[in-house]
């Protein structure tokens, strides 16, 4: 399968690097090597998991924040990376954009 990445959650990548790298050197680019890996691994296994909100939601193994995606055809659409920890509504907001 083909993964693409909507411009939307490029900007939530971009944020959350800029987040971690404030916190330390090189950490940013740690965050996004993990999340890329992640996403990665959809083209595999794209749709084995719990569909929370109407999108599919791939948690992240080193960094608290999730994917949120859907398969279309054979093409993964990434809507979202937003960070856990946020407000449940504000994450509710975010999707239903």
């Amino acid at each position: 399968m083909r993964v693409k990445i909507l411009s939307i959650a490029e900007n939530d990548l971009e944020e959350g690097y800029r987040f971690y790298e404030s916190q330390a050197d090189g950490l940013g680019t740690y965050f996004l090597d993990t999340l890329y890996s992640d996403i990665d691994s959809l083209a595999y296994f794209a749709g084995m998991h719990r569909i929370v909100l109407g999108h599919h939601r791939l948690l992240s193994k080193r960094f608290p924040f999730a994917v949120y995606y859907r398969v279309v055809d054979d093409v993964v659409l990434v809507f979202a990376v937003l960070d856990c920890r946020q407000n449940p509504s504000w994450i509710r907001a975010k999707l239903s954009k």
